[in-house]
């Protein structure tokens, strides 16, 4: 099967097979520093597809929204596309942070003052930025992979998302961060297993929902 095959009206689909086999050589530095283990949910290449996308795509192709699968769109798509144009000098990536409790230090605690960290089922990635950017470039390369674990406290187990945590702790310049309108994140599962005294600081989100994000498997609602 070739790795990807033109449909009516400008559809691309890609071989999953394919496109893992590509990305596997140029994300392996940094896998096992981002995922549980072999044979766990995250342990493919494949979550870590948003890290290689402007290498692995054609070059006329210049920005990519990519949404995981259990969303529910409340507004146009072409509206989410308007983001890349308030992209300040620099970033690289949208994405909106993680809506779920993980309060161990300031990095994982809620706004304001903590880092929640990011949520990647909505991204909106500059591929041309991607390839210009030589910081971004160098986040990921093999020797600074390498010393991930000599400069942070643990390692990341969420695939892309743990990753780009990590590397806006030292560079926020390379994301701009979305709303959280745009990412509305649903999964209360935390909030009735040990985080209800701190759950609401993170799940809170102000204003007219985007997009729904049904994470946990949480239904989404019909209103």
């Amino acid at each position: 099967m070739p790795h990807f095959r033109p449909r009516p009206g400008g559809v691309i689909f890609h071989d999953v097979a394919a496109l893992t086999d590509k990305l596997f050589p140029v994300v392996e530095a940094m896998q096992k520093h981002f995922s549980t283990g072999s044979g766990t949910y995250y342990s493919d290449s494949i979550f870590f597809l948003s890290v290689a996308m402007h290498q692995i795509m054609p070059k006329e192709i210049l920005q990519i929204i990519q949404l995981d699968l259990d969303l529910k769109y409340k507004t146009n798509i072409r509206e989410l596309f308007q983001e890349f144009d308030n992209f300040l000098p620099g970033a690289v990536i949208g994405i909106a942070k993680e809506m779920l409790p993980n309060p161990t230090t300031r990095v994982g605690g809620p706004p304001l003052n903590g880092l929640p960290g990011f949520n990647s089922g909505v991204m909106l990635l500059s591929l041309e930025a991607m390839r210009q950017a030589t910081l971004h470039t160098a986040c990921w390369s093999p020797p600074t992979c390498s010393n991930w674990p000599a400069s942070t406290t643990s390692t990341g187990h969420l695939g892309d998302q743990d990753f780009f945590t990590m590397i806006s702790m030292e560079h926020p310049e390379l994301f701009h961060v979305l709303s959280c309108t745009w990412n509305r994140q649903l999964c209360t599962w935390w909030r009735d297993h040990g985080y209800s005294d701190v759950f609401e600081a993170y799940f809170h989100c102000e204003g007219h929902v985007k997009i729904y994000h049904g994470n946990c498997n949480t239904p989404i609602p019909d209103a």
